[in-house]
């Protein structure tokens, strides 16, 4: 089986108030060096006998990519990531594989996200040399009074961000930079300063999300306690993001899903694989996998539960069955993220039917709204605003069939 692979680090030093992904904060420690070190220890420890079960279990003949996302990966240090790097190498070596009816080598890209606080040049150094060729830095924002509102974790200033990303620049010949748009006190100004100093780092890939308020977060909470600045409000956080996709277009970055743009062809190939609902594995407690069966366009999920503690000693799964209709809408759901849409051949061969024959009424209706694009079964600019009220006409008139 050919799958990419999500290897999830639930290290943080402090959860941020809008971030709702399984993380455990190691600040709680305090000094206990020993013991901060003896538990990343452990989990590097125990991915890599967890990978060895799963390269066995699945028949893992190629890995295409690996994710290596958190929590703050970068929190393992140099000497452990560099030890994870090697041992997944030496478990998932790269192997040829047919792509476009011809067998070449798939590239082999490897992610490592990393946050400000906790990247220096002894961890990039041992990324580069475990093979990792992108680095995803969550930077968010540089206004200091945005990142305070949200308890963005760390404290560094606008200033002393842009010293580590010229370290990152320097370091690393591909790498992304995230932010957010709709944060407290945010404005156009400030969104667009941010853009600007972002990208006189000159990085190849930019992810813009637009702030979602998590039920359960310390955000959802603050707020309906009036305990932190008040968002932008609809229209006004609406307006903030097409300001950043207009400066980001113009700076020749392709928006090419709802919240990444990249430049010179060099997209996500990880992410890309999750929007188009190809198989993935995945490592680590609060994780989560999806292997897929074509032939019957049904799949499997397998969950790994979100308890550290229990994860170390005897790690529970959970699984959970796909059927057709549930993974038909599942590849809808990623596969309109995209500016090219859902794949069709792939969608023909897995469910028996081509999109214009699972969805006819919403594709009329969304195409006599100008929505979708000309060239592919896909929603264009103006139709990926309006995703969510796309895909649920959608989901309706499946579950309607």
């Amino acid at each position: 089986m050919i799958a990419s692979l999500y290897i999830h680090v639930p290290f943080c030093t402090r959860k941020c108030d809008y971030c709702d992904f399984y993380s455990v904060p190691i600040g709680i420690l305090g000094n206990q060096d020993r013991e901060r070190d003896a538990l990343l220890d452990s989990y590097v420890e125990r991915i890599l006998a967890d990978a060895r079960a799963l390269a066995s279990r699945f028949n893992v003949e190629a890995i295409p990519s690996i994710y290596i996302g958190g929590g703050t990966p970068s929190l393992l240090g140099a000497e452990r990531i560099y030890r994870l790097l090697a041992g997944l190498r030496e478990l998932f070596p790269p192997q040829p594989q047919p792509i476009c009816g011809r067998t070449a080598h798939a590239p082999r890209e490897i992610t490592v996200e990393a946050n400000p606080e906790s990247v220096d040049e002894k961890f990039l150094s041992a990324c580069n040399g475990g093979g990792v060729s992108r680095v995803s830095v969550g930077i968010q924002s540089f206004y200091e009074p945005s990142r305070t509102a949200v308890r963005r974790c760390g404290a560094l200033s606008g200033a002393d961000l842009e010293q580590r990303l010229a370290i990152v620049s320097s370091h690393c010949a591909l790498f992304s930079i995230d932010l957010i748009s709709g944060l407290p006190l945010q404005t156009e100004a400030v969104l667009r300063s941010d853009i600007e100093r972002a990208l006189a780092f000159a990085p190849e890939h930019v992810s813009l999300y637009a702030l979602t308020v998590e039920k359960g977060t310390a955000l959802e909470r603050n707020l309906r306690r009036n305990s932190c600045p008040a968002l932008p409000d609809a229209d006004e956080a609406d307006a903030l993001w097409l300001a950043g996709r207009s400066r980001l277009s113009n700076a020749g970055y392709e928006h090419y899903e709802v919240s990444n743009f990249s430049r010179n062809g060099k997209r996500c190939l990880h992410n890309t694989r999750y929007w188009r609902m190809e198989n993935w594995l995945a490592l680590g407690p609060g994780a989560s996998g999806t292997v897929i069966d074509d032939k019957t366009g049904t799949a499997r999920r397998y969950a790994v539960a979100a308890d550290l503690e229990n994860w170390l000693t005897a790690p529970r799964v959970q699984e959970e069955c796909l059927d057709q209709r549930v993974l038909m809408k599942e590849t809808l759901l990623m596969g309109f993220r995209y500016i090219e849409g859902p794949d069709p051949v792939l969608f023909r061969s897995r469910f028996g039917m081509g999109i214009t024959d699972a969805i006819p009424k919403t594709l009329t209706r969304w195409g006599e709204r100008g929505c979708l694009a000309e060239t592919c079964i896909a929603l264009n600019g103006e139709g990926l605003l309006l995703l969510n009220r796309f895909l649920s006409d959608a989901f309706t008139e499946i579950d309607s069939q």
